[in-house]
């Protein structure tokens, strides 16, 4: 039966925490918000997908949606499948809007609230949760579906098909091992910057009685403080224990350095985004000057070619790929491809509204078919507002458990939506 799709509908949904310093770091401090799109089709079926934002702007998002929803009503979904790259070019290349970006920030971001709307879609229509649609596609339509244009000088066809075909080998033993044991996780909901120090310590002890091995805290506010919350956070942690760290982009180069010479004492697995997103000779010479610690980066990073560029360098040690900064699936699915061939680990950015939602397919999916590997791979949690989607993530003793229902697990209640609807739903009058 061929699936048409008659219709895009969005809608900007936003959620009132910065009130209580939730997702607060050194940077940012807005209300969890989401541009949220359901694409409808004749047979019933609808297809649900988003991106997050943090308040203010989330009308741009929707805007830029609505602007690029005409790429999408009227085609089918054989069409679109058939045609991967042409449909997602005819998204993220719109001849006049691209110009907006190029491929980055509102446009780029709403291309990828489209996408995945449409991937969930189709994993609906198949049946299947998203890990599974994607884990059991062959690896020629895998590799179909990837734009390799500006990239090519990093990863081919010929080597992204490879990888693929070698995930096919103990597939069933990897898939076995989630099934049992679930995917490693770390949390961020211990540190946020505007939380107390009693509340920091508070959770902190929570997050260890509930069985968390790995926890985040949130640096870049003056350097004393920072010190001051690692050893509070260091000290209610067992032996073993990781403690990364995140900066949000705050630190010059030279502030970077210099910061984690102070805060190497505390052992930190990683440092998550020490200076400006888009400074790829900068991260490579802060990798250089903390190493051991590790540098992670990727939530803010614009697209594909960036990510090339962090690898090409040596720059990160950790990929934090983000579901919806960048333009969906078929995006993310060459990023994971490139980590690959680089041999750096992928820990997707997660929190935020849906994010965790979303990344567990695409972490399961990772291992299954490309990096194979759970060594150095963990997904971010943060305990926020999962009570707002049909299918939330279940965690467990600091572990994901595998999602079970069809889609991309990001369909979100139509309580929720009209709660927290903006300007007009009750939880803004």
């Amino acid at each position: 039966m061929t699936v048409r799709i008659t219709g895009v509908d969005v809608h900007d949904v936003r959620f009132p925490t910065a009130a209580a310093g939730d997702g607060s770091d050194a940077i940012n401090k807005g209300d969890y918000s989401a541009t949220y799109v359901e694409v409808t089709t004749d047979a019933g079926v609808t297809g649900s997908g988003l991106t997050f934002t943090n308040g203010r702007g989330n009308e741009l998002t929707c805007a830029a949606v609505e602007a690029l929803a005409h790429h999408v009503t009227g085609r089918t979904v054989e069409e679109i499948a058939a045609d991967q790259v042409g449909f997602w070019r005819s998204i993220t290349a719109d001849v006049q809007l691209r110009w907006l970006g190029p491929e980055k920030g509102v446009i780029h971001m709403a291309s990828g609230a489209l996408v995945n709307a449409v991937w969930d879609l189709r994993a609906r229509l198949a049946g299947k949760p998203m890990w599974r649609y994607l884990a059991e596609m062959p690896a020629d339509e895998l590799v179909a579906s990837i734009d390799f244009r500006h990239i090519s000088d990093a990863i081919t066809p010929g080597e992204a098909r490879e990888i693929l075909e070698k995930g096919t080998i103990g597939y069933a033993e990897r898939l076995a091992e989630l099934e049992r044991d679930g995917f490693p996780a770390y949390t961020t909901s211990v540190g946020w910057l505007g939380y107390p120090d009693d509340k920091v310590r508070e959770l902190t002890r929570q997050a260890v009685a509930d069985g968390w091995r790995a926890v985040k805290m949130k640096t870049g506010g003056p350097l004393e403080d920072d010190v001051r919350r690692a050893g509070i956070i260091r000290g209610e942690l067992p032996e073993g224990a990781l403690l990364m760290m995140d900066s949000n982009q705050v630190w010059d180069v030279d502030e970077a350095i210099a910061a984690m010479a102070e805060l190497k004492a505390f052992d930190p697995y990683w440092i998550e985004e020490p200076t400006h997103a888009d400074d790829v000779l900068g991260h490579a010479r802060i990798a250089r000057a903390v190493a051991p610690v590790r540098v992670a980066t990727g939530e803010v990073a614009a697209n594909r070619v960036i990510f090339k560029q962090l690898l090409q360098a040596g720059a990160i040690g950790v990929c934090q790929v983000d579901a919806c900064r960048v333009a969906g699936v078929n995006e993310v699915l060459s990023i994971l491809l490139l980590a690959a061939k680089f041999g750096v680990p992928v820990c997707p950015h997660s929190g935020g509204v849906g994010l965790c939602e979303y990344v567990q397919h695409l972490a399961i999916f990772d291992f299954l078919r490309v990096g194979r590997s759970l060594d150095g791979r963990m997904i971010e949690y943060v305990d926020h507002l999962h009570e707002h989607f049909t299918d939330p993530v279940t965690v467990a003793g600091g572990r994901y458990r595998l999602p079970r229902l069809p889609g991309y697990s990001v369909e979100m209640k139509p309580e929720s939506i009209a709660e927290f609807r903006f300007p007009d739903g009750p939880a803004w009058r």
